[in-house]
């Protein structure tokens, strides 16, 4: 259980104070955020819950989310930025949730790209963002930031694409989810915030790069549409990750990551 008065002490100045709606149990608090934004829930407004009943992944993916176990929170953006940024939304949340962890759990975080919180070779978190645009101003009409972590979780099932762990073994001890949640809205809010800024994509691949082993000399396999292998070459201005092939340069839009081990 959390403590929602002191949340909501934490959340005070920010643009989440007052907006916090905490659920028992729910199927899916990106699903609730969504369904909010269409019915003109404000910017800032933050759902989380002890456990998830359907939670989500990227890619439709299940997120396993035991009750009382983990970090599930999903917060309702109404960033004025043009719609080509929007993919910069997951690598801020990355960012914003490495910077968390690290902070109240003395965990570093590598982020593999898009969206994927790994500590060593092992998976402890990962990030899903769901946005709808103008068609009129091709601006983002509003932005749902969802974050899984795993925090309390001891065992995990044997058969994960990538093995998972949590917070709480890999610090050795107990994390508090209730600090954790403040330290994420409070990241989030700085993330968030600096993508309005005209140099963005170029600041903010900085920081990504510096949070993460896989975005450049990293040779990778990438899954899906733009399946290719090579060595990542970095981020291009948008947040899309440039990958060296024999045939050239990809730019990758969309997709997943894995590692190619050395011959």
């Amino acid at each position: 259980m959390y403590n929602l008065s002191a949340l909501e002490a934490g959340v005070a100045g920010t643009i989440f104070a007052g907006k916090l709606q905490y659920f028992r149990t729910t199927n899916s608090t990106n699903s609730d955020a969504l369904a909010a934004a269409r019915l003109a829930a404000p910017h800032g407004t933050v759902y989380f819950a002890d456990e998830q009943t359907a939670g989500r992944g990227r890619g439709n993916h299940r997120w396993h989310s035991a009750a009382g176990e983990g970090l599930y929170v999903s917060v309702l953006l109404r960033p004025k930025i043009d719609a080509v940024r929007l993919p910069l939304l997951p690598l801020a949340a990355g960012v914003a949730a490495a910077k968390a962890i690290q902070n109240e759990a003395g965990v570093v975080i590598d982020l593999r790209w898009p969206n994927d919180l790994l500590i060593g070779e092992r998976k402890a978190g990962g990030i899903l963002v769901e946005a709808q645009t103008d068609s009129a101003s091709g601006r983002a009409a509003f932005v749902v930031v969802g974050v899984g972590i795993n925090v309390h979780q001891r065992e995990f099932a044997p058969d994960l694409a990538t093995p998972a762990t949590s917070l709480d073994r890999e610090a050795g001890r107990r994390v508090a989810r209730g600090a954790l949640l403040v330290a994420l809205l409070k990241s989030l809010e700085r993330e968030a915030r600096a993508l309005s800024n005209p140099d963005a994509g170029r600041t903010l691949a900085g920081r990504v790069a510096r949070s993460s082993s896989w975005i450049r000399g990293r040779r990778v396999q990438v899954h899906g549409p733009q399946a290719c292998q090579g060595v990542t070459a970095g981020l291009d201005e948008n947040g899309f990750l440039r990958v060296e092939t024999n045939a050239g340069i990809v730019t990758v839009q969309t997709g997943g990551l894995r590692a190619v081990p050395h011959d």
